[in-house]
């Protein structure tokens, strides 16, 4: 097999010639510059474990995986697309012919979905309201750095079933596990990754969605760089523009304490989108430093933290504090000024360390938005407004949020949500007598 296929690089699409070498010992996809060409530009082995998947957010678009390593191509046309997987699931499943089939691993078993077999871990996370939640918003999602489900498994029964399984958008490793790898982060790759997360963001708020629980395990990764926000589970929505209203007087047990906005540990009863901003902030400096920025152990050692690198506020800094022993308390910290961001992140781009500095503003109204850092001329080198997506829909919290959380009505939630995956499920349980 071989032909003209696009792979994805970066944010760009480049076409390529590939071959999928078949030899026996040394299968595998290689691709060069154009027809013709004697250099190899690049190439994927194939073994047993190799597998191959249609990219739901690409016309034609799939992708081969080895080892954690992926291949992201699309075709011309959807014929060779279903030609060249046809052709790469057969060199796969000749190799599975020649391996012995595993055992799952001690306190693990064997799902099977769409053809595909999965090594799960027997314990699984209970569902609630969170997963209902979830469930429903990655549903109306629909942006390239937000993860996706793929496919909600048919349960046995409409009515007497105890878990649900998402199977979403493959990914490799997560920000947390590569910043404290030994992988090299250079200034392209804390730039690329900031971009993705701020587009993510934009269209998340456009939804009237905060996600309130940003942190580097909840940011996935693929060996391409390619970037997709996960777990909103704690997401919860908006009135109108971000400003007051009843949706906006949220717990503060939300977002790991390290990554947590100023504002929701001073006990503000209303609070914005600035809180995911805040906590984005923190993470491009834990990017930056590889470590975190404020690991606090508890509520006042973390605003201790967080004043001796923005320096101590001011009475004026502090207007959106109604709580007076808070207010008192941030008032009464030793005096102090802002970090020198040059000595604290010693190799940093200036543009970084400037967008970083916005990011972290105490103050909510005087931290810079989605937007403006979107702008900020340390992007500018790789901005494209064409990734800049917002929904143009704001999501219904009453179809989430209104109805009582029992077990048969999440049942009938979960439900609802399967049929749209699979639109026959409803009326094959009702042939089965479920």
């Amino acid at each position: 097999m071989r032909g003209e296929l696009h792979k994805k690089g970066g944010l760009a699409w480049k076409k390529r010639f590939f071959v999928l070498d078949e030899t026996q010992g040394s299968e595998r996809i290689v691709y060069y510059l154009k027809e013709g060409d004697e250099k190899v530009r690049g190439e994927l082995p194939l073994n047993a474990e190799s597998r191959t998947s249609d990219l739901p957010n690409k016309k034609n678009g799939f992708q081969t995986i080895t080892n954690k390593k992926a291949l992201v191509v699309y075709a011309e046309s959807e014929e060779v697309r279903t030609e060249w997987k046809s052709a790469i699931a057969a060199v796969i499943s000749r190799l599975n012919g020649m391996t012995e089939q595993k055992e799952p691993r001690e306190g693990h078993h064997i799902f099977q979905v769409s053809g595909t077999e999965f090594e799960m871990e027997t314990k699984v996370r209970g569902w609630g309201e969170g997963v209902r939640g979830e469930i429903r918003l990655l549903r109306h999602f629909d942006h390239d750095n937000i993860i996706r489900i793929v496919d909600l498994p048919v349960p046995p029964s409409i009515n007497n079933f105890e878990d649900v399984y998402m199977v979403t958008d493959l990914m490799e490793t997560d920000l947390h596990k590569v910043i404290y790898s030994r992988q090299p982060l250079s200034n392209d790759h804390s730039q690329y990754f900031l971009y993705q997360m701020l587009c993510a963001l934009k269209y998340l708020h456009s939804t009237s969605v905060l996600h309130r629980d940003l942190k580097p395990s909840n940011i996935l990764l693929n060996a391409n760089c390619d970037l997709k926000l996960c777990d909103f589970g704690l997401s919860r929505g908006l009135n109108g523009d971000g400003g007051g209203g009843a949706e906006n007087n949220l717990t503060e047990y939300v977002v790991t304490r390290w990554y947590r906005a100023p504002e929701i540990m001073l006990s503000c009863q209303e609070y914005s989108k600035a809180i995911d901003v805040w906590s984005l902030g923190c993470i491009f400096g834990e990017m930056l430093l590889r470590k975190p920025l404020f690991p606090g152990n508890d509520y006042i050692h973390q605003l201790k933290l967080i004043t001796q690198f923005i320096g101590t506020p001011t009475k004026e800094d502090l207007w959106f504090v109604s709580n007076d022993k808070a207010r008192k308390f941030m008032l009464g910290l030793p005096k102090c000024g802002p970090v020198d961001a040059k000595k604290h992140f010693p190799g940093a781009d200036p543009g970084a360390c400037d967008l970083l500095s916005q990011m972290l503003r105490l103050d909510p109204s005087s931290r810079i938005t989605v937007d403006e850092a979107l702008a900020h001329e340390y992007l500018a080198p790789i901005r494209d407004q064409a990734f800049e997506t917002t929904a143009g829909r704001e999501i219904d919290w009453g179809e989430i949020e209104e109805v009582e959380l029992t077990k048969e009505n999440l049942q009938k939630i979960i439900w609802e949500d399967v049929t749209v995956y699979h639109p026959t499920a409803r009326e094959e349980a009702k042939q089965r007598g479920d």
